[in-house]
């Protein structure tokens, strides 16, 4: 069983904005990439940074490895005009800026990118951040990597205005499960944001509270499919579930990610899991804890990565094969 304290010094972070603000002001060209699978928090990360950027005069394009299209949730995201394929992000930018990826992995196609900017900015709040740019500004204390940012503006002078607390406040929300886990200063900023005139309420429910009637039933198989180990980690519990291919088809990547927080809620598990198959042997696992279970370590340890109450990790092989793999991390 995995219980590693710890978090990153948040004054360690502020000492890094004076240099992330230096290569946000002499770059002319700007890349800004976001993790594969985009959440609200990289996208709005994302975009909130291009806003500022494009209003300062800079070539500025935000885009994400895959899938092809921006999930729908995010699709009255300010900004939005900014994205562009993957296939069309410009080689040899003056710099190229990831938001919310732990890793270069996370960045899919689009992570030689990095290597042929003149420099890289990693602005980040996983734990297990392997610190891949030129410089790296990363506090694993953060709620969201918006808030991060929010910070970063502070100290660059920037005024957030309504369209750039929008994109700032879908990061927030979502990543603290509508304000389940937060911070000290967590509510302080999301009073600032909705100050600007922003309908917080709108935004969270486009984002966590919208779903297609094909949702219904895929739930209804999957958490079929639900076991408790209840003899896994240490003797606090796993619960897992898995989602077939032929259970998510036709159902876009936010319906997907969305079960593991009804996963997560059993009682008798300490950690919950949901496995999600992709083509061939692979599958992405999601992997939440409730207290004491460091589930970032788990992760790293099979390949993975995240923050400590969440976290994920690709695998390969059978269900079982994978299964019987994390109870063994688990300890």
């Amino acid at each position: 069983m995995t219980t590693t304290p710890g978090t990153a010094s948040a004054t360690s972070v502020e000492d890094e904005f004076p240099r992330a603000i230096t290569l946000l002001d002499t770059a002319r060209t700007v890349s800004v990439l976001c993790h594969v699978q985009p959440d609200a928090d990289t996208i709005g990360s994302g975009l909130a940074l291009a806003i500022v950027l494009q209003r300062r005069g800079v070539a500025v394009e935000v885009s994400f490895g895959s899938p092809d299209d921006l999930p729908e949730s995010m699709n009255e995201l300010p900004g939005r005009d900014l994205l562009v394929p993957a296939a069309d992000v410009r080689v040899g930018v003056d710099l190229v800026v990831s938001v919310d990826a732990g890793s270069r992995g996370r960045l899919g196609a689009l992570a030689d990118r990095m290597d042929a900017a003149d420099a890289s900015l990693v602005i980040d709040h996983h734990r297990s951040n392997t610190r891949f740019g030129t410089l790296n500004v990363v506090d694993d204390a953060a709620e969201s990597t918006t808030a991060v940012i929010a910070r970063l503006f502070d100290a660059w002078g920037v005024e957030i205005d309504a369209s750039i607390a929008h994109c700032l406040f879908a990061g927030l929300v979502t990543d603290t499960g509508s304000f389940r886990w937060v911070r000290p200063g967590s509510h302080r900023l999301a009073e600032r944001l909705l100050e600007t005139g922003i309908d917080g309420a709108a935004i969270a429910r486009k984002l966590l509270d919208t779903h297609p009637f094909g949702w219904l039933p895929m739930l209804g198989s999957v958490l079929g499919s639900a076991r408790l180990v209840g003899d896994a980690v240490g003797g606090l519990g796993l619960v897992y579930a898995a989602i077939l291919r032929s259970d998510s088809e036709g159902l876009r990547s936010e319906e997907i990610e969305s079960v593991i927080d009804i996963v997560r809620t059993t009682s008798e598990a300490e950690v919950a899991a949901v496995l999600k198959q992709q083509p061939g042997d692979e599958w992405t696992v999601s992997l939440r804890s409730k207290t004491v279970v460091d589930v970032s370590v788990v992760a790293t340890t099979l390949g993975g990565g995240g923050h400590r109450n969440a976290a994920g990790f690709t695998a390969h092989g059978s269900k079982d094969d994978v299964v019987a793999a994390l109870i063994d991390a688990l300890g």
